[in-house]
C-alpha cells in the first residue's frame, strides 16, 4: 500500500524515526544518495547545476552534489543562502567544491532543483523566481528534489510560476502535490525513495487493485447481479451497462420503458421495475442520461427505497441536489460527481481536493468519487485515495458513464464502497491507457479484459 504524507505528517514521520534514534544528519545522507542514484540512472553523467536552499532541502542537495561527483560528474553548486540548520550546515561543510550565488550562476545540462522541498508556504521572492526559471529554461534534463519549488505540499496549489521537471525525487512517500492538480503537471516522473522512515496514513494512492477468478462453484449470481435504470437518454446507461458487463458482473439487467441502444448480447434488457424487488440483486446504477423531469426523479426514488447498494452518477447526483438533505441508505452508495455535479450537491466547500471530499462523504453518508484530472475518493469513515494522472483523452463524453459502470460491477462482486470506487477508478484510468491517443468512451469497454487481466 502506497501511503501520500502530507507535510504535518511527513513531519511527524521524522520525527518518529529521530525519536527512535535516526538522527537528522543520517536521513539527509539517505535522502541524498537516493536522489543521486535516481538522478544517475534517469540521466546519466551529464554535467550538473544543484541549486540550494537554506534548509534541509538545500541539504539534500549539497550530499546529492556530493555523490554525483564522487561518480565522476561535473557538478556545480548554486546557492540562494547560507545553511541554517545544523544537518544542512554539516552537509555544505562535506562538499569540497566552490558555491556560488543563485543570481548569475550559469546552467547547465542537467539541473537538479533543491531550493524548497516539503512545507512550503509562500510564494518564492521575484528575484529568486526569475533565477530558477532562467536556469531550468537552459537545462536539457530538470530534476525536483521532494517538490518543485514554489508548489504547495498538499493541495496541489502553485504559490510561485513552477517551471516544467522532467522528473520529481521525493523521499519515503508521495505528497498530495504530486497528485493534485494544478501541481501534478509539472512533476513529470516520479521517483519515491526509500529513506528508512515508517509512514502511514488514511491517504493513499490508488493502485491497482487485487480481483479474484471466478471460482469453479461461481454462477452469474455470485459474481454480481446489475441492476441499472434507464432514463430520457438511454445512450448514457448502455455504456454503463456495456461496461459493466465488461467489468465481470454475473448478470446485467437494463431496466428501460423502452429499446435501449446496441449493447452488449449478455445485457438483458426488461421494461419492468419488478426487478427492483428481486432480492438477488447486488447493486443499482442510477443516473446517466436519467433526465431532470419528473420521470427521472421518480425513478431514483424507487431506486433509493429498493433497499438495494446503490451506484449514482449524472442526472441522478443534480437530483438528488435538488432534494437535500441527503436520505437514509440502506447500505453505503457511491456517487461520481464531476466538479460541477460536486457543487451543486455540496456548495463551495473549502480546502484541498481530498478535504472537500472528505467533507462531502461525512455529509451525505456515501462514497464520493470527485472525478476530474486527479480523482480523489473519500468515505464517511475519513479514508481517503488519489488516482495518478489520467490519460487527458478521458475528458470526452460517456467516459464518466464507463466509470459508473465499472463501479458497479465491483460493487456487484463483493468490494466495499470504498474498495469498490478505488478499484472502478483504476480499471478505468488504465483502460484509458490502453485505448491510448484519440480515444471514446467505448474504447474502454474493449481495452477493459487486458486492464482487468492485469489484476489477476
Amino acid at each position: 500500500m502506497s501511503f501520500i504524507l502530507t507535510a504535518e505528517a511527513m513531519r511527524a514521520a521524522e520525527q518518529r524515526a529521530i525519536d527512535g534514534g535516526t538522527a537528522v544528519e543520517t536521513l539527509m545522507d539517505r535522502a541524498g544518495t537516493a536522489a543521486a542514484e535516481a538522478i544517475w540512472r534517469f540521466a546519466g553523467p551529464l554535467p550538473t547545476l544543484v541549486l540550494c536552499g537554506p534548509g534541509n532541502n538545500g541539504g539534500d542537495g549539497y550530499v546529492i552534489a556530493r555523490e554525483l561527483a564522487g561518480r565522476g560528474v561535473a557538478v556545480r553548486i548554486a546557492a540562494l543562502a547560507e545553511p541554517r540548520s545544523g544537518a544542512a550546515k554539516g552537509a555544505r561543510e562535506r562538499w569540497r567544491g566552490s558555491v556560488e550565488p543563485l543570481t548569475g550562476a550559469q546552467g547547465a545540462p542537467l539541473l537538479v532543483d533543491a531550493l524548497f522541498g516539503t512545507g512550503l508556504t509562500r510564494p518564492l521572492d521575484e528575484r529568486t523566481s526569475t533565477a530558477l526559471s532562467r536556469l531550468v529554461s537552459e537545462a536539457a534534463v530538470r530534476v525536483a528534489i521532494d517538490l518543485p519549488s514554489g508548489v504547495a505540499t498538499d493541495d496541489g496549489g502553485i504559490l510561485s510560476p513552477v517551471p516544467g521537471y522532467d522528473l520529481t525525487v521525493t523521499f519515503a512517500a508521495r505528497k498530495p502535490s504530486h497528485l493534485l492538480q494544478p501541481a501534478a503537471r509539472h512533476m513529470g516522473r516520479i521517483a519515491v525513495a526509500d529513506i528508512g522512515i515508517e509512514a502511514t496514513s488514511d491517504l493513499r494512492l490508488i493502485e491497482r487493485p487485487r480481483l479474484r477468478l471466478p471460482g469453479a462453484d461461481d454462477h452469474k449470481y455470485t459474481r454480481g447481479y446489475v441492476a441499472l435504470l434507464a432514463g430520457e437518454m438511454p445512450g448514457a446507461i448502455a455504456l454503463a451497462a456495456s461496461a459493466a458487463v465488461r467489468a465481470g458482473a454475473g448478470y446485467v439487467r437494463l431496466v428501460a420503458p423502452r429499446p435501449v441502444g446496441e449493447t452488449p448480447s449478455a445485457v438483458v434488457q426488461s421494461s419492468g421495475l419488478d426487478t427492483l424487488a428481486d432480492e438477488r440483486v447486488d447493486v443499482v446504477a442510477v443516473g446517466p442520461g436519467l433526465g431532470r423531469g419528473k420521470e427521472g426523479k421518480a425513478l431514483l426514488g424507487r431506486a433509493i427505497d429498493s433497499g438495494h447498494a446503490l451506484v449514482i452518477d449524472g442526472d441522478g447526483l443534480t437530483l438528488l441536489a435538488d432534494g437535500e438533505p441527503f436520505p437514509r441508505w440502506a447500505a453505503t452508495p457511491i456517487l461520481t460527481p464531476h466538479a460541477g455535479e460536486f457543487a451543486r450537491l455540496f456548495g463551495a466547500l473549502s480546502g484541498s481536493k481530498v478535504e472537500q471530499a472528505r467533507e462531502a462523504a461525512r455529509r451525505s453518508g456515501a462514497v464520493i468519487v470527485f472525478k476530474g484530472p486527479d480523482t480523489v475518493v473519500a468515505a464517511p469513515d475519513g479514508r481517503a485515495a488519489i488516482a495518478s494522472p489520467a490519460t487527458p483523452w478521458l475528458a470526452s463524453a460517456g467516459t464518466g458513464d464507463v466509470l459508473a459502470g465499472i463501479i458497479t460491477a465491483m460493487r456487484a462482486q463483493g468490494q466495499g464502497a470504498f474498495e469498490a470506487a478505488c478499484a472502478g477508478v483504476w480499471l478505468h484510468g488504465r483502460a484509458g491507457e490502453l485505448a491510448g491517443i484519440g480515444l471514446i468512451a467505448d474504447d474502454l469497454i474493449t481495452h477493459l479484459p487486458v486492464a482487468l487481466s492485469e489484476c489477476l
